[in-house]
């Protein structure tokens, strides 16, 4: 749980349902770095789909190398996740 207030998802409505619904739809949970966007519903459906431009558009890097360059870097900066 972060420190930041989160809108739960059976709360949340308009363009938030929406975002918080298809994160489900796409994994099965809403994962911490959705929810913690969750106060603002705009910059998360930007950050969502920055996400999928990145991971799953055409790129000279295959879908395994753009994984493993994510997990490198969290690894490098500390990150929780």
């Amino acid at each position: 749980m972060s420190w930041i207030e989160e809108i739960p998802p059976h709360d949340a409505q308009g363009l938030l349902k929406r975002e918080l619904d298809a994160a489900l739809k796409r994994s099965g949970r809403v994962w911490n770095i959705v929810q913690v966007m969750s106060q603002n519903p705009t910059v998360l459906k930007a950050s969502m789909s920055h996400y999928a431009a990145v991971m799953f558009a055409d790129s000279p890097l295959s879908r395994f190398q753009r994984e493993l360059l994510a997990t490198i870097v969290s690894a490098e900066l500390d990150c929780f996740y």
